[in-house]
């Protein structure tokens, strides 16, 4: 793998100007052929095209014009933030994008995912002006240690901890290197000079800070006490990092003895972790809990370990889980932490930090939990204490990262302080725009189910130090002074020569680092430049104009991780909500509409379709799902998306042919010319209510319904016979301009090719994009749509008519009657079509409705008729029932049968002179 250069310096990150990658995957040209004046065909390749310089010459062709744009679009930074500090937040528009974790693939979440965040930034920037769509890389963390060891075939135990620190730098910087070339291949607006990555010194820094700050406001802090454990990582981990995942296990009933005088001999307690039989330090019955009221108070002897133990009554006790009786052993689960902490019980320690079992477990010392728990189990049964076992399927607490199961143990480690503060982040939440409106629920749901507060140190070698130290005499914290950050207390000296609470002139540096997250959360802030302004004692940010953010895009399976932590970082440190909105995106699913996974079989990588499809094409199919569903990668939606570039390459060719570039708006447009540009009209306060909005599945669908049918389709086709016309000239060249907009935030390199060819004298020099333009707004057209929509109907219609019965187009029609609304478009259908006598019918012509056919549904039919179908069937054959005129009761055999039971086929015929054409919305008599 290669590296290449990633930054610019604008925001103390790199020297460098960005080298623009372009993945070397060969894709297939357009096939060729085809007549030049069809918007369908597709054509041969030009030379122009690929060599350089936009030109309509030839086919679209899409590998050689994407790498060009992509190229050009870096190197001249058409999308660099042009904002003034101190400027009026309404005239910027920031979004805060997610810093995707460095883990050396880009799979079709980052692909969808970034396409929508472009289509939102492509759409503002011409909107509003200025856009600020910056990146960054989340390359600190247990994720960048996985890689490196993976990648280099290595253990971060095996190295000194600067030594695995560097190493885990240069495996990061290649894959970021490569993530770079594939971001700017997918074509997003990206504004390569506002780039960072979670690991540099600008943004320790900010995160150190943002430590400082709320341990000031005693926001956070350090306990000794029960915290997740991932045994396979290492480390603590935060509530947020666990998640349920169903595993096999069994039941195992224990029988335990009690000791002295009691009521009886033993109980039985039901368990599926017998190896936590040895740091068992109670056992509660429910005060309820009649049947073994006797035992409270009793003690009562472990099994195969002998050490004895209360039995002590509590509420939280199931009285309908197993027998009711329940051994509390350090650590289980949430409720032994809590008996823990309420009873004030004694901690027994039998599984160490890596899920091997200690000294504690006796003659176990040294298995693995798995390993322990069936030895144990074998035990058991052999010394009498096993009564009972059997198979269960079970949900077990496992880290999200690894699938390991998760443990807990006692530790100090930092915490933010956040149960205190649920209704604040509850209403922060309620404060922002969500899109779509139900993820609300899912935030809600997370925060009223919080039982921890938020965990933020691990124990690894990749990440973010805390800048503390402690006294090596009374453990006092000494924290770093704010001009020296970022600081490293394994390598830096603290900020004092003695403690100031016992005067001793030992420190011990704090080891352990930022989660990942706790550096993540502050993405709006590192963006906008936070930092501390030591000359007045404040907080300030560089860009203040950016915050708080327009807009937070991300996944809907991180709304508990980045998104909540976010709010409650930038709540705690700014008191307000740091972004106006969110735009949360699903998953994409594979055809069959399952989840893709390795394991499956069935996951589509994202390179394989770049090779295959434009990248146009891949945005068009990613525009097909409503914001916020999971929805399946579908090959038809790529190929529907390369026939629209087809569409909008011809039909450009054809404007090309029909008028000129600049054509100057006549004193009155023609009334089919004046209906095109007020459909135009109302077509761009659609989209851009949906584009505000982010519902770029309903703008996709529209700007094609009405580019493809409507324009291309019908009035393109008119258009032929009119390329002489200034109205038509002036009303095609109107339409085509702000149709390559419109499409512009889709389809940003089709546009810019077909814009720069077109409409720019020399597009080699000061690009001038299409993607920097004012976005469309409405002229101001009116005309009677209804009308100009049935006029284009009937012209359709003529035109199949003429070409059905191999007539001419300009071959005259001596008489056609219209029954419509056509009103004020009569002249146009007669000049379109040489209609030399065209009438409007106030009444509709002699048309004779019957029925064709009645379909029975005969698998409700039967069981509610039984013997009289067969009369229905023959009532039917001959003609003997009656339908209502709505359709929905038919009456036969002497039953009414209802509209659910039945569908009818109706056939109309035209009684008259003539010939009659029916369209949607009018009836066409041609004599």
């Amino acid at each position: 793998m290669s590296a290449t250069s990633i930054h610019r310096a604008t925001t103390g990150i790199s020297n460098e100007r960005p080298q623009f990658r372009r993945h070397d995957d060969a894709r297939p040209t357009p096939e060729t052929g085809g007549e030049s004046m069809s918007t369908d065909a597709p054509e041969q390749e030009s030379e122009d095209v690929r060599d350089g310089e936009p030109s309509l010459e030839g086919g679209y062709d899409p590998e050689a014009v994407e790498s060009r744009w992509q190229r050009r679009w870096v190197d001249e930074d058409v999308y660099a933030y042009n904002g003034e500090p101190g400027q009026d937040p309404n005239t910027t528009y920031a979004i805060d994008t997610p810093p995707p974790t460095v883990s050396g693939s880009l799979h079709m979440g980052h692909l969808y995912g970034s396409t929508l965040q472009d289509f939102a930034a492509r759409f503002q920037r011409m909107a509003d002006g200025d856009v600020l769509f910056p990146f960054g890389y989340d390359d600190n963390g247990i994720a960048s240690e996985r890689l490196t060891e993976e990648e280099l075939d290595i253990r971060h135990q095996d190295y000194e901890r600067r030594e695995f620190q560097e190493l885990c730098r240069e495996v990061c910087d290649e894959y970021e290197a490569e993530f770079t070339e594939k971001m700017q291949a997918l074509g997003t607006s990206i504004d390569w000079n506002n780039t960072y990555k979670t690991i540099e010194p600008r943004v320790q820094r900010i995160s150190q800070l943002s430590f400082l700050d709320l341990y000031e406001k005693d926001r956070e802090y350090r306990k000794k006490a029960p915290a997740i454990w991932c045994p396979e990582c290492e480390t603590a981990i935060s509530q947020v990092e666990t998640e349920d995942d169903e595993r096999h296990s069994h039941f195992n009933d224990i029988a335990f003895e009690l000791t002295g005088d009691a009521p009886r001999e033993e109980f039985v307690i039901s368990t599926t972790r017998p190896e936590l039989i040895p740091a068992c330090v109670s056992v509660f019955v429910h005060p309820d809990d009649e049947e073994n009221q006797d035992l409270v108070g009793e003690t009562a002897r472990i099994p195969l370990f002998g050490h004895e133990v209360p039995i002590i009554e509590d509420e939280r006790v199931d009285m309908e889980k197993g027998s009711g009786v329940v051994m509390c052993c350090t650590f289980g689960d949430q409720n032994d932490i809590e008996w823990y902490q309420a009873h004030d019980l004694p901690l027994r320690v039998a599984i160490d930090e890596s899920a091997t079992m200690t000294d504690l477990a006796g003659t176990y010392e040294g298995l693995s939990t798995e390993e322990a728990r069936e030895e144990i189990v074998e035990d058991l049964d052999e010394e009498g204490y096993l009564r009972d076992r059997w198979e269960i399927s079970h949900a077990v607490g496992v880290h999200e990262r690894c699938d390991t199961p998760v443990e807990y143990r006692v530790s100090k480690q930092w915490y933010v302080e956040i149960l205190d503060h649920k209704e604040e982040y509850l209403e922060a939440g309620r404060e922002m725009d969500w899109y779509p409106e139900k993820m609300f629920t899912r935030y809600k749901h997370w925060i009223e189910g919080l039982e921890w507060d938020w965990l933020i140190s691990r124990q690894r070698d990749s990440g973010i130090p805390f800048p503390v130290w402690y006294c090596e005499e009374c453990d006092n914290e000494i924290m770093a002074e704010r001009e020296e950050l970022p600081v490293d207390p394994l390598s830096d000296e603290p900020p004092v020569d003695a403690c100031p609470e016992c005067g001793a002139d030992k420190f011990v540096p704090e080891e352990d680092v930022f989660d990942t997250w706790a550096t993540s959360s502050l993405t709006p802030l590192i963006n906008a430049g936070w930092d501390w302004d030591a000359e007045n004692e404040a907080f300030s940010m560089d860009n203040p104009e950016l915050y708080p953010f327009d807009l937070r895009p991300q996944g809907h399976d991180i709304i508990s991780f980045w998104l909540f932590h976010t709010i409650v970082k930038c709540y705690e440190h700014t008191g307000e909500v740091p972004f106006d909105a969110t735009l949360i995106n699903g998953h994409v699913l594979d055809e069959n509409r399952e989840k893709m996974s390795k394991s499956r079989g069935n996951v589509v990588k994202p390179d394989a379709v770049l090779s295959e499809y434009p990248v146009d094409a891949v945005r068009f199919w990613a525009a097909s799902a409503a914001v916020g569903d999971d929805f399946p990668y579908q090959e038809k939606d790529l190929t529907a998306g390369e026939k629209l570039l087809r569409k909008l390459w011809n039909a450009s060719k054809l404007v090309d042919t029909l008028a000129p570039a600049e054509p100057e708006e006549p004193a009155e447009l023609e009334a089919i010319d004046r209906w095109l540009l007020a459909e135009l009209d109302d077509a761009v306060e659609t989209l851009t209510h949906h584009f505000e909005n982010y519902e770029f599945a309903k703008a996709r669908d529209r700007l094609r319904t009405f580019f493809w049918n409507t324009f291309c389709d019908d009035y393109l086709e008119i258009a032929k016979g009119r390329e002489d016309n200034p109205s038509t000239q002036y009303a095609l060249r109107t339409a085509h301009r702000t149709f390559l907009e419109l499409w512009a935030p889709f389809l940003p390199h089709v546009t810019e090719e077909i814009w720069q060819a077109v409409y720019v004298d020399d597009p080699t020099t000061n690009l001038n994009s299409i993607h920097t333009r004012d976005w469309p707004a409405p002229q101001g057209y009116e005309a009677d749509l209804e009308a100009g929509e049935t006029a284009m109907e009937v012209i359709s219609a003529l035109r199949r008519y003429k070409s059905q019965n191999q007539l001419p187009l300009n071959e005259a029609l001596e008489s056609v009657s219209v029954y419509g609304p056509i009103k004020g478009f009569e002249d146009a259908i007669q000049n379109v079509m040489h209609v030399q006598e065209l009438t409007v019918l106030e009444t509709e012509p002699e048309v004779t409705t019957e029925v064709a056919k009645i379909d029975l549904d005969y698998s409700t039919l039967g069981p509610k008729f039984g013997s009289k179908v067969g009369e229905i069937d023959a009532g039917i054959d001959s003609g003997e029932y009656e339908i209502d005129d709505d359709a929905d009761v038919l009456r036969v055999a002497g039953e009414e049968l209802e509209d659910d039971l039945f569908d009818v086929e109706l056939e109309r015929s035209y009684s008259g002179a003539g010939e009659m054409i029916e369209t949607e919305s009018a009836v066409v008599v041609l004599e």
